[in-house]
């Protein structure tokens, strides 16, 4: 019998455009691990900051897209606007992979309809509790 290949997991969230949906990413990316390969793990990290990584932007740039195109989904946290997040999202749908984008409503954070519109699927949610449901849920055919 074939031994089926662990999946992965692009996570996208806001890092250049703040930081302060951090502590979602975290429980997020913890999350995911129960389902496949996160290869995104740097965007739950406490220590970054919105000056992001110590590395070139190509660098970035081209790694980030590298994990995007060997990724089987991505998952991204919308709650916070950032021009890096809507570009990995545009990326991972001109690629034809699935994706889930989480929302926590805000009334001073309102999702773009480019978001709402795109080939996705958008979950809004108002208490942390509600990431594990979603993400088993969208999990489930991997």
């Amino acid at each position: 019998m074939a031994e089926r290949r662990q999946r992965k997991i692009y996570v996208a969230a806001s890092i250049s455009g703040g930081r302060d949906e951090q502590p979602v990413y975290t429980t997020i990316v913890e999350l995911l691990k129960r389902h496949g390969e996160v290869l995104s793990t740097h965007v739950a990290n406490a220590k970054l900051t919105q000056e992001g990584e110590s590395l070139p932007d190509k660098t970035i740039h081209d790694r980030d897209m590298e994990w995007i195109e060997s990724s089987d989904v991505l998952v991204a946290e919308v709650t916070n606007p950032s021009l890096g997040v809507g570009y990995e999202i545009r990326s991972a749908e001109f690629q034809e992979k699935r994706i889930l984008c989480l929302y926590r409503p805000k009334p001073e954070k309102r999702l773009s309809p480019m978001i709402r519109a795109a080939d996705a699927t958008v979950k809004e949610y108002s208490d942390d509790a509600e990431l594990g449901p979603f993400l088993e849920e969208f999990c489930k055919n991997l």
